[in-house]
């Protein structure tokens, strides 16, 4: 008789086991699979059409090598008649990103983008990108260290782990508003655009500041968007301000390598990035708590579309006539969703050069060629910190302290002019401004893993190689 119900039991929790790992495979296949296969698509369109990197390289490197074990399952593919790239999961939830001239890569999620597909953006062409104008080229002046200046390159891409590899892709040293240094990863160049992922926050607050200076926006402005409008919403107190320093008070998960949350949901699963981030309910008194969060970014982009109050067509021209082309970025795009709206957030590709022009606008203090482009003091506001920020790193979308995981474990920790300030992104992506210096360092890399890449150490390595002023 015990055997029996012994083994009864044993048929009933193998049974449940059963049940649970059906119902955990359909949850799998329904929420999860499809945010992996969406990303390792929409990575493989832009770094081919983008960028122009070979398919193999690009599967290898940036789909699979330490990444989440789950996309070694993943399928990617290109079809380059159609400019289209597809990712499967064992042949299942498949994902499409589709290329767009001038506008890059488009998830293919719910509504299509017709009219993407449709515009006529008077960007500048790749080949014209190759032969645009750089900024000037000089040799190591009076009072730099060559010798050390050559180090710190060498340094950044240096491999002493092989299990912890920094994937190093490009360095640019800017000083006076000459590149002094400057070095690619094979299969890389100055003329492969590459993403800054959060970087392009930065540049939302730069565009932002864009509409400031016109008198379409203002940091104090209240009631922005109609989503926020209705009887006793209490999100319509959120400020633009608020936004900018990431202290809305709105509910968003960030947390990288978790399928699940809001992050990976809005850029892989939703066809309305900005959507899905203005629909989220209050967490917090707007002002009260801070809480890094990529959902404001696209929101920031829903309000530039509201304040360009044009045609799809002007907005989706705007970042270029604003910023890029007065400036020399000619290489920069920003890609939109399916909904056409710009993923300010994550989605801003570039070349190193480019990238530095960036970076060099905000140490002139937002005037290139003697016209100024942002509000007197824009920069200053920037780079002003957020006071509930966590470390009192955090300024309006950008850090005034290099933030973990990159910056460095070494007690103490490295001493950099206090005036410095960064636009960071995703495995590693930096522009760091040392108004003291007249230093622009952009790096570009594929850094996996926490501290993996420390940027703290290797700013403070470089500045040795520079006069201090």
């Amino acid at each position: 008789m015990k055997l029996r119900r012994s083994a009864k039991f044993v048929l009933l929790a193998f049974a449940v086991l059963l049940t649970t790992g059906v119902g955990y495979s359909a949850y799998l296949l329904s929420q999860i699979v499809p945010v992996g296969t969406a990303y390792a698509a929409k990575t493989l369109c832009s770094w081919v059409f983008v960028s122009s990197r070979p398919v193999s390289d690009v599967i290898r490197e940036d789909v699979l090598a330490d990444n989440h074990p789950l996309l070694r399952l993943v399928r990617p593919a290109v079809d380059k008649g159609r400019r289209v790239a597809t990712a499967t999961f064992l042949g299942l939830a498949q994902r499409d990103a589709e290329y767009h001239p001038k506008l890059g890569c488009t998830l293919s999620i719910g509504a299509s983008a017709k009219a993407l597909s449709s515009a006529d953006i008077g960007a500048t062409s790749r080949a014209e990108v190759k032969r645009a104008e750089d900024l000037p080229v000089g040799e190591p002046g009076p009072g730099m260290d060559a010798v050390k200046l050559q180090a710190a390159v060498e340094s950044a891409f240096a491999e002493p782990d092989a299990a912890r590899l920094k994937r190093t892709r490009a360095l640019v040293v800017v000083y006076d508003g000459h590149i002094v240094a400057e070095r690619y990863a094979p299969g890389f160049s100055a003329a492969t655009p590459m993403p800054g992922w959060s970087m392009t926050k930065t540049t939302a607050a730069v565009l932002i500041g864009t509409l400031v200076r016109s008198g379409r926006l203002s940091v104090g402005q209240k009631a922005l968007l109609p989503e926020w409008s209705s009887d006793g919403d209490p999100r319509a107190e959120i400020t633009l301000d608020q936004l900018l320093r990431m202290t809305s008070g709105l509910h968003f998960t960030e947390r990288y390598g978790d399928p699940g949350a809001d992050v990976a949901l809005m850029l892989f699963a939703r066809a309305d990035g900005a959507g899905y981030a203005i629909d989220k309910p209050l967490d917090a008194v707007p002002g009260t708590r801070w809480q890094y969060s990529s959902g404001t970014s696209n929101i920031l982009s829903k309000l530039i579309h509201q304040a360009v109050n044009g045609s799809e067509q002007d907005y989706l021209e705007f970042p270029r006539h604003a910023l890029f082309d007065p400036i020399g970025m000619h290489s920069a795009i920003i890609e939109p969703d399916a909904s056409g709206t710009f993923v300010m957030s994550s989605y801003m590709y570039a070349t190193a050069r480019d990238w530095a022009r960036l970076g060099q606008l905000l140490l002139q203090d937002g005037v290139w060629g003697g016209t100024r482009m942002l509000p007197e003091g824009w920069v200053k506001y920037m780079t002003m910190l957020t006071p509930q920020s966590t470390r009192k790193d955090f300024g309006a979308h950008i850090w005034i302290k290099v933030t973990p995981p990159f910056n460095s474990l070494v007690v103490p920790p490295p001493d950099l002019p206090p005036d410095a300030f960064h636009a960071v992104g995703y495995e590693g992506q930096f522009v760091s401004v040392v108004p003291s210096r007249r230093l622009v360092v952009v790096r570009l890399g594929l850094s996996r893993g926490d501290h993996v890449w420390d940027h703290e150490m290797f700013l403070a390595r470089l500045l040795e190689a520079f006069p201090r002023q």
